[in-house]
């Protein structure tokens, strides 16, 4: 139910990203569209998670987008820099980076500490409020009618209790809600990056893909985008499937070994770190038919319960992304929200596949639009 609201908001702020583009639609214009595409991810993990609007699309240079972007940046150089990753050294060799890290870390705990207090507050004048009608009531449906209010991560977490029955604190509801805006905001703008992207180098795809979208939704772009119609797409689906595939946000993942694993060239022993590939999982020969190709037509026959562990972009198990529904239904949206109003050109560098944390691309994720329709 929660999600089914989300993408509310999904097709709100994929609506203003068509606005904004609106400029750059004239067929010759080289865009990358990437950092368009994460000053959206932003606004909606921020109404999502928080319940409130931080308008990046509209002031990508406020001071709370200019922290996230901020911190964002350094924390991906400092993974792919390991001796960056230790405080001091980090602090001794790069001052300034260490120093505009920190001051970003103070600009979004400020920030979302500011919007902890005044959701707690709000939430328990409605529970008083509440309270009161209800018991004035005859009857305790009486008070109940109407659309209930969306509920974002922040009013789960300040009604949500520790094991011990706890309430939690502000500070353990800050750190969860900045988690989500952190894994909530890049991994979804690299996967909807190169979804697009993807599209504008195999125009034979997003015609078969438009030819969907316009036969479900016709001609008028104005009808808004609603749960029910993304989940009756079915080539969007594969669009969706093969791209994670090809390009999953996060390429690799690690995990903490409890206890020995044999394979066939070399045994490790417990408590070893290890890192997994999905990048090259998610391109075995032996699974997928032509695995470079980018071919979505391979989803509509592929069985995906007799190869529970070859597809796999969210990582599997009980330690997989708990975000991945969330973001497919966001990819889904956006996706065709900007195919009902713009034609994917093939133009601009291609990309380079580079990994910071997160699959981003050393030339940019460059496209051209064109518009279908008078936005």
């Amino acid at each position: 139910k929660i999600l089914e609201q989300f993408v509310d908001v999904f097709e709100r702020q994929s609506r203003v990203l068509v606005q904004k583009l609106a400029t750059l639609a004239d067929g010759a214009t080289i865009v990358d569209i990437y950092p368009h595409v994460g000053l959206m991810t932003l606004d909606v993990i921020a109404e999502t998670a928080m319940g409130v609007s931080v308008h990046a699309q509209q002031d990508a240079k406020s001071d709370f987008v200019q922290a996230v972007n901020d911190v964002t940046n350094i924390v991906a150089t400092r993974f792919i820099r390991p001796i960056l990753a230790f405080p001091r050294v980090f602090k001794l060799l790069r001052p300034r980076q260490y120093e505009k890290q920190m001051a970003g870390i103070e600009i979004m705990h400020h920030f979302t500490e500011k919007i902890i207090e005044e959701r707690r507050k709000a939430l328990q004048n409605k529970n008083n409020a509440v309270a009161e009608t209800a018991s004035d009531a005859p009857n305790a449906e009486m008070w109940d009618i109407g659309l209930k209010p969306r509920m974002a991560l922040l009013d789960v977490l300040l009604q949500s209790t520790t094991t011990d029955g706890q309430p939690l604190t502000d500070a353990q509801i800050r750190d969860e809600v900045n988690t989500f805006m952190f894994e909530g905001h890049d991994t979804t703008t690299s996967a909807i990056s190169f979804c697009l992207y993807l599209l504008s180098r195999h125009a034979d795809c997003q015609r078969v893909l438009f030819e969907e979208i316009r036969n479900h939704f016709g001609t008028d772009t104005s009808r808004p985008i609603k749960y029910a119609d993304i989940q009756q797409l079915t080539y969007l689906n594969c669009v969706v499937k093969e791209t994670l595939r090809l390009y999953p946000p996060i390429p690799v993942i690690g995990r903490w070994l409890k206890e020995e694993l044999v394979l066939p060239d070399v045994t490790l022993p417990p408590r070893t770190n290890v890192l997994i590939l999905l990048w090259q999982i998610l391109r075995d020969p032996d699974v997928y038919a032509e695995p470079e190709r980018f071919w979505p037509e391979r989803h509509l026959e592929y069985d995906e319960r007799a190869n529970v562990y070859s597809n796999i972009p969210f990582s599997a198990g009980p330690r997989n992304c708990i975000g991945q529904k969330f973001a497919i239904f966001e990819m889904r949206t956006v996706i065709v929200q900007l195919l009902r109003h713009y034609e994917l050109l093939p133009i601009g560098a291609p990309i380079q596949p580079s990994i910071k944390i997160v699959l981003r691309s050393k030339s940019g994720v460059n496209v051209g639009l064109k518009s279908r329709v008078n936005v």
